[in-house]
């Protein structure tokens, strides 16, 4: 039946590298229009730093409720303007990872990106209201860097990558050598279904827990409304569905009630939005 899905997507000649869609915890339908090997997933890299935030926090290594600066090295602190030093030393983490600071540009720049997005001007007295940029993750997974003492990849390999099959996969580190946590991972789109299935089946991977139900529960629930729905802890969410996801195409696009994941992989500058309708289509047939 999803052969009809297929064939919209070649008979609109869009540019999607592979689909593949897990029913009951199985791949129940799979198709590769290009190569299966890894491709950018881009902003999907957030929902793996948000997996090893929920990690150390289990570990008790840190909490969502606690301010970032408490997780910043005594170094960077005083990039911070003096006159929002007070507010911003309120933020919790949790603030960052629901995108609700407002004010930051998309992404960090120049030779120091850490040192770039401390010293921006933003209004951290602001209240909170949600405002999608790339440093907010960035600044979330160097938070646990911190906290873990262990660069993040590191840190996911025995507790998430290991566990899943996932072998080491391609990341992007900021110049001063830290997990970028926004962006620059790459993956096959079964490695990608494999985070969203972890995250379906609430933290258990093979009888054993990876993350703790509460966690996974969290992450994945409207933590801040917009115009597009949810967002939970670096996941989308709708009113019946939750979802990883990246530019141009990249989504695991999870339906909790009907146990349905459908993940895809594309180059859709354009026409990502074509796509995901599609896609959503899936879950009626």
């Amino acid at each position: 039946m999803f052969e009809t899905v297929i064939h919209e997507i070649i008979s609109r000649s869009l540019q999607v590298h592979g689909l593949e869609i897990f029913q009951e915890g199985s791949v129940v339908f799979r198709h590769n229009f290009s190569p299966d090997v890894r491709y950018p997933i881009y902003s999907a890299t957030k929902s793996f730093t948000s997996t090893a935030v929920g990690m150390a926090s289990d570990e008790g290594k840190l909490s969502v409720d606690a301010p970032l600066y408490e997780f910043l090295e005594q170094k960077y602190r005083s990039y911070i303007p003096a006159d929002q030093l007070d507010s911003f030393r309120q933020l919790t983490l949790k603030r960052f990872m629901t995108m609700s600071v407002p004010g930051y540009p998309f992404r960090p720049e120049g030779g120091d990106w850490l040192g770039f997005s401390l010293s921006l001007p933003v209004s951290y007295s602001d209240p909170p209201a949600f405002h999608y940029s790339n440093i907010p993750a960035y600044l979330a997974g160097i938070a646990c860097e911190n906290a873990v003492g262990q660069h993040l990849i590191d840190y996911l390999t025995p507790r998430l990558f290991e566990p899943l099959g996932i072998p080491a996969p391609v990341f992007l580190n900021c110049p001063q050598g830290h997990f970028y946590g926004a962006s620059g991972m790459e993956l096959t789109v079964h490695e990608l279904s494999l985070l969203g299935q972890l995250y379906l089946q609430k933290g258990i991977w093979n009888g054993k827990r990876l993350l703790s139900e509460q966690w996974a529960v969290q992450a994945v629930s409207p933590q801040i409304q917009n115009r597009d729905g949810g967002y939970g802890y670096f996941f989308w969410t709708t009113n019946n569905s939750f979802r990883i996801s990246g530019k141009w195409g990249q989504k695991c696009l999870i339906y909790p009630q009907k146990n349905r994941m459908i993940t895809y992989l594309s180059h859709l500058p354009e026409r990502s939005k074509e796509m995901l309708q599609i896609a959503e289509s899936c879950i009626c047939l």
